[in-house]
């Protein structure tokens, strides 16, 4: 009984001294001809060490865009670009095709350790440019 207390007290005062939040966020929008979500996946940690409090996070992330028409529609682009913004960072990617592309789906992920963190009340800003045409919309977080 006094090892089951004396783990019971360890267990108590290891979870006092440190505390972790994981964020976990899918935000999605759509325009007339493209709609993308944006996965978010972070760690939060914060602790004490030498009697200074300590903080760190990671996180990784997935864009992922696709066109709400066909591949037959697609098969004339030359060029696709297309760029998130959210609060803290963003991305751009650019796509050049000599033939047609295969899929009408595009995508972008990464990640980083202590990097701005994504907040689960965002709006994201897309804008998508193919050929001569320009699409701009946002992405709300749908996983509240």
């Amino acid at each position: 009984m006094q090892k089951i207390i004396t783990l019971l007290f360890t267990i108590m005062l290891l979870t006092a001294c440190s505390e972790t939040t994981n964020n976990d966020y899918k935000f999605s929008g759509e325009s007339e001809k493209w709609e993308a979500e944006y996965f978010y996946k972070g760690t939060e940690k914060w602790g004490e060490k030498d009697g200074t409090k300590t903080y760190s996070n990671q996180d990784n992330y997935e864009f992922v865009l696709k066109y709400k028409g066909s591949l037959e529609e697609l098969s004339s682009i030359q060029k696709l670009e297309y760029s998130y913004e959210t609060n803290h960072s963003g991305g751009k990617k650019t796509e050049q095709f000599t033939e047609p592309p295969q899929t009408v789906i595009f995508s972008t992920s990464g990640a980083s350790k202590g990097g701005a963190k994504v907040s689960e009340d965002e709006v994201i800003k897309v804008n998508v440019k193919w050929n001569d045409f320009e699409e701009s919309f946002e992405l709300n977080n749908t996983s509240k």
